[in-house]
C-alpha cells in the first residue's frame, strides 16, 4: 500500500541536570563545590534520503525521541551529551504542525538535514555559582526541558507536469510511452492507487518530469475516494496535462471530464485551477475522420478561451504525442526554474536562556502575592537569609531584577504577604 502521509509524534531530548557536590579529598578539608554540567540533549533531525519514495516506515511507528543529557557528576564531570535522532524522509515531504496543518518545514528542495527540533541545554553544576560570600553553593541548574510536537508528514511529489485524467482514459498507457516508468495497465474501472513519477527524454536533452496523478475523481476534494491523499501531490506541479477519452469509448463526455476536475481542483485549492494546462484528447485513432473535428470543435469552443491548446493524440500508437511533449516544454521554458516551495507557517517558540530564567510575579488573592521561577529558586539554594548579608542580599536581588517595581504594578500594600516557595515575607517600603 502507498503511503504519503503520516502523523508521528517527535520529541528533542531533555539536558541533564547539573550536579550538586564537594570535592573531598584526604587533607583537603574544606574543599570548594565540583559539581559538573548536565549534558546537552539529542536534536530530533530531519534529512531526504533519495533512495525512499514513501512513508511507509512511519505508518506503524508513531513516537520518536532523541536521547537525554546525562546528569553531572562529581569532581567537575560533564555528562554525556544525548544522541540525536536523524529521521529520513522522501524527497518531497512537508512536514506540518498536526493541530494546526500550518507548514513547519518543506523538505522538497533540501539537500542538507534539518534540526526540527533543538535538544535541551544542559544545567550548570554547583561549581558554577561559588562566590566570595557564598563559598559552598548547594544549588545546581535543572536541564532544560525537552521540545515535544505532533507534527503530520506529507509527501508531495517534485514533478514539473502533473498527468490527470479520470480512470481508464489511458494515463497509464501514456506514461509508459513517454518515460521509462512502467504501470501496470489493463481495463480497470477504477482508478490506480499509487502515483506513477517518470522523466520525459527529448532530443534536445531538455526532459522533464511528469506524474501520473490517481484518484481524482467527483468529490476528490471532500476526500471521496482517494482525493485528499492523491491530490496534495499536484501543488507542486507547474503544468497539467488533462488526458480525456475523446472517443467516448465508455460513454464519458471529454468536456464534462474536464470540468468535473477542474471543479475538484478550484475547491481544493484555487490557485491550482489557474495554473496552465493543455488538453491531450486520447484515444483519436478510435474514431472516423469526420468526427474527429467534431470533437476537437467542441473542446476548442468549450476551452479555447481560456487559452488551453488541444491536441489530438493516441497513446497507443504514438500519434500526436511528441508535438504535445514540445508544446509542453515550451511552457515550461516560459515558466520560473524555481520548484514549487511551501513557506513556513508555524514558527516554534524558542526557549532562550533569559526567558528560561525568568521570574513569575503573580497576585494569587487580594493581599497575597507570589514570586517564582529558575532563577529566584537558584538565589535561594545559595543564600542564607537568616544572616545579615544573605538577606541583604536578597533585597538587593529583589531590586535588580524589577522584583519589587513589578509587585508595585500589581498594587501590593504595605503589610501584604509575599510568598516565595516555602517562605513568607511582610512587605514593607
Amino acid at each position: 500500500m502507498f503511503a504519503d502521509r503520516a502523523r508521528i509524534l517527535i520529541r528533542s531530548g531533555k539536558g541533564g541536570d547539573g550536579h550538586v557536590s564537594f570535592r573531598r579529598e584526604k587533607y583537603v578539608p574544606d574543599g570548594g563545590p565540583d559539581g559538573g554540567d548536565g549534558g546537552r540533549g539529542g536534536d530530533l533531525i530531519i534529512a531526504v534520503d533519495p533512495g525512499m519514495t514513501t512513508l511507509i516506515d512511519y505508518r506503524h511507528k508513531r513516537k520518536f525521541c532523541a536521547g537525554n543529557g546525562e546528569n553531572g557528576g562529581k569532581r567537575r564531570c560533564a555528562g554525556a551529551q544525548g544522541e540525536s535522532l536523524t529521521l529520513k524522509v522522501p524527497p518531497g515531504t512537508v512536514i506540518k504542525e498536526a493541530e494546526t496543518g500550518k507548514v513547519i518545514l518543506d523538505m522538497g528542495n533540501r539537500t542538507e538535514p534539518v534540526v526540527l527540533l533543538k535538544g535541551g541545554r544542559g544545567g550548570k553544576g554547583n561549581q558554577h555559582y561559588a562566590t566570595s560570600t557564598m563559598q559552598a553553593p548547594k544549588y545546581a541548574q535543572p536541564g532544560q526541558e525537552a521540545k515535544e510536537l505532533w507534527v503530520i508528514l506529507e509527501l508531495k511529489m517534485i514533478a514539473d507536469v502533473g498527468l490527470l485524467g479520470f480512470p481508464n482514459v489511458g494515463k497509464s498507457t501514456f506514461l509508459s510511452r513517454v518515460t521509462n516508468a512502467r504501470p501496470k495497465i489493463a481495463n480497470y474501472h477504477f482508478t490506480t492507487l499509487s502515483p506513477n513519477l517518470g522523466v520525459v527524454d527529448l532530443d534536445d536533452g531538455k526532459g522533464f518530469i511528469i506524474a501520473d496523478i490517481p484518484g481524482i475523481i467527483e468529490g476528490a476534494s471532500q476526500g471521496v475516494g482517494l482525493g485528499y491523499e492523491f491530490l496534495r501531490h499536484i501543488e507542486r506541479t507547474k503544468v497539467m496535462i488533462h488526458l480525456v477519452d475523446a472517443a467516448s469509448v465508455e460513454g464519458r463526455d471529454p468536456v464534462e471530464d474536464i470540468r468535473a476536475i477542474n471543479h475538484e481542483l478550484e475547491a481544493y485549492n484555487p490557485e491550482l485551477a489557474g495554473r496552465p494546462q493543455v488538453i491531450a484528447a486520447n484515444k483519436m485513432d478510435a474514431l472516423p475522420e469526420d468526427e474527429r473535428e467534431i470533437v476537437l470543435s467542441l473542446l476548442e469552443d468549450a476551452f479555447g478561451e481560456d487559452g488551453i491548446k488541444i491536441f489530438p493524440i493516441s497513446a497507443v500508437s504514438g500519434e500526436g504525442v511528441k508535438e504535445l511533449l514540445w508544446h509542453v516544454r515550451k511552457m515550461l521554458d516560459e515558466l520560473p526554474e524555481e520548484p514549487t516551495e511551501f513557506e513556513q507557517e508555524f514558527f516554534f517558540d524558542e526557549i532562550e536562556d533569559e526567558e528560561y530564567e525568568s521570574i513569575s510575579v503573580a497576585m494569587e488573592e487580594p493581599g497575597v502575592f507570589t514570586v517564582e521561577g529558575p532563577k529566584v529558586e537558584r538565589m535561594l539554594g545559595y543564600t542564607n537569609l537568616e544572616s545579615e548579608k544573605g538577606f541583604e542580599f536578597f533585597q538587593k536581588f529583589m531590586k535588580e531584577n524589577q522584583v519589587l517595581k513589578r509587585l508595585e504594578e500589581l498594587g501590593i500594600e504595605e503589610g501584604d504577604t509575599v510568598k516565595i516557595y516555602n517562605l513568607q515575607f511582610d512587605y514593607y517600603r
